[in-house]
């Protein structure tokens, strides 16, 4: 038996501008581990339904202790198809994502339901589910937590990476990265550390000079 997560979030864009921003999101700083993506198949249902299928590349380092059960050529890189269900009728755009290799390890198949918020139209309901599972004989139970705690990650980059391309197109300024919000941390930490050394040093001359003066 596999592992199943489910979660609600919520995105502050309407359903229209999150439709729209869900074929941008790469790149983005949060996405360094999508590598690409090519759209396979689209079409216009009778029925006026969006329906697309795409392939995306995306990094998928594996745990060490892993990586015995695989030849050490193997690709590091894993295949994800994605089935997506415009409805704009309804106002709903459904995902379906599963990987297509490294399937002998795991495979983890999502479910995203993008809806418009029923307490406030101007924002987007996202329900997210996803199944994790693996057959590999002795280790399955270990490889599932390892993929659940891995996707929980991703979906953290994924949100963050979707707000940032929604509050580009709104026109605000996107928050920062958390390496851009470290490094301006690290640059002001040296600004004041050098101000506080050249401080330190006009005390000291100050001092050496006025005790040199009670000697004279």
């Amino acid at each position: 038996m596999g592992k199943y997560f489910l979660t609600l979030s919520v995105l502050k864009g309407p359903w229209d501008q999150v439709f729209a921003a869900f074929w941008q999101r790469y790149p983005n700083p949060y996405s360094k581990h999508v590598l690409t993506e090519d759209i396979l198949h689209r079409e216009v249902t009778e029925d006026q339904k969006l329906l697309s299928r795409r392939l995306l590349t995306k990094t998928n380092r594996m745990p060490r202790w892993a990586e015995r059960f695989f030849p050490s050529n193997v690709a590091h890189s894993v295949y994800i198809l994605e089935d997506s269900i415009v409805d704009p009728k309804n106002r709903t755009m459904t995902t379906f994502t599963w990987n297509i290799n490294h399937a002998r390890l795991m495979v983890v198949e999502e479910r995203c339901v993008y809806r418009e918020n029923p307490e406030n139209s101007g924002w987007t309901e996202v329900q997210r589910e996803a199944w994790v599972s693996s057959t590999l004989f002795g280790v399955s139970r270990a490889v599932q937590e390892f993929g659940l705690a891995r996707f929980k990650s991703n979906v953290t980059k994924s949100t963050k990476g979707f707000e940032y391309v929604l509050a580009k197109m709104q026109g605000e300024a996107p928050s920062k990265t958390l390496v851009e919000t470290a490094k301006e941390a690290t640059e002001k930490a040296k600004e004041t550390a050098l101000a506080a050394t050249e401080k330190a040093k006009d005390l000291a001359s100050k001092a050496a000079t006025k005790k040199k003066q009670q000697y004279v």
